[in-house]
């Protein structure tokens, strides 16, 4: 946890959170037990790094086809986790570097590069207070991806961060879950056969819902909350066009892995934009 959020409460149910941060309470979270969570998930950073060099191409799925050829680019992954994503494009040829608040992704991201044999930067900080001085423009690609947007109060400073840290002509690439399966439907059932939908959120919902972390389910101990913003699609593309990127794509995307689960129901979205 940084100093400007250490010791701060975190907004109470009733409370109306801090515009234009991360959720107090999100930080302390994610900064708790994240490098024993993904050893749990993935193995050790040697394991981890031996499955990304086979194919890191693949590894990148639908990420991979909106960035296009990384070689020799100059990359930032905000709020990048564990930095799997960052080596698959290290080992293609990039430059990366990744900015995330959690000591422990940063210390699974770095052993995992060490293990890929990849160079990699890897800040540990609040990516709304990342030295604009120093990183402005200085990035051919800017991507977020897989849970991000709803830790922020405000999506107008997480934009207009990209749009600074991008070179003029630079590429947003922002992969993310598709409001409709995150704000509408709830899912039941883990094979095609049982799957059962039901229609029970509000998408128009403002409101902070308290979760468990993504992590928690392979850390042990205590559980880690979170207290998230759940944005719609309106929301999303309307704050990256008021911040001054030019919107060039969204593309709506299936469930990925499998023709028949969850047919016909958006599950993640790619939105591409330029400075």
């Amino acid at each position: 946890m940084n100093k400007e959020t250490e010791g701060r409460e975190s907004p109470k149910p009733n409370e109306e959170p801090i515009p234009g941060v991360l959720n107090p309470q999100n930080e302390e979270a994610w900064n708790r037990e994240t490098y024993e969570a993904w050893v749990s998930r993935f193995g050790t950073p040697e394991e981890a790094a031996a499955r990304i060099a086979r194919e890191p191409l693949k590894s990148l799925s639908v990420l991979g086809e909106s960035i296009g050829s990384p070689e020799g680019k100059r990359i930032m992954n905000l709020m990048g986790s564990n930095g799997s994503k960052a080596i698959a494009l290290a080992l293609l040829g990039a430059k990366v570097t990744v900015a995330d608040f959690s000591p422990g992704n940063r210390r699974y991201a770095l052993e995992l590069a060490q293990a890929a044999g990849v160079p990699l930067d890897y800040i540990v900080s609040d990516v709304l207070k990342l030295d604009t001085q120093q990183l402005g423009g200085q990035f051919d690609i800017v991507f977020a991806e897989m849970g991000i947007l709803h830790y922020f109060t405000d999506l107008a400073p997480f934009m207009d961060k990209v749009r600074i840290l991008l070179v003029q002509g630079g590429r947003f690439v922002l992969r993310d879950f598709h409001p409709v399966s995150t704000k509408l439907i709830s899912s039941r059932g883990t094979t095609a056969k049982i799957r059962k939908h039901k229609v029970d959120g509000d998408y128009f919902d403002t409101g902070l819902e308290e979760q468990e972390a993504s992590f928690a389910k392979y850390a042990e101990g205590e559980t880690a909350k979170v207290r998230l913003r759940k944005w719609n699609l309106g929301e999303i593309v309307t704050a990256a066009a008021q911040s001054g990127l030019i919107v060039s794509s969204l593309n709506e995307e299936p469930n990925l892995s499998g023709d028949s689960f969850d047919k016909g129901i958006p599950k993640t979205f790619t939105l591409i934009a330029h400075k």
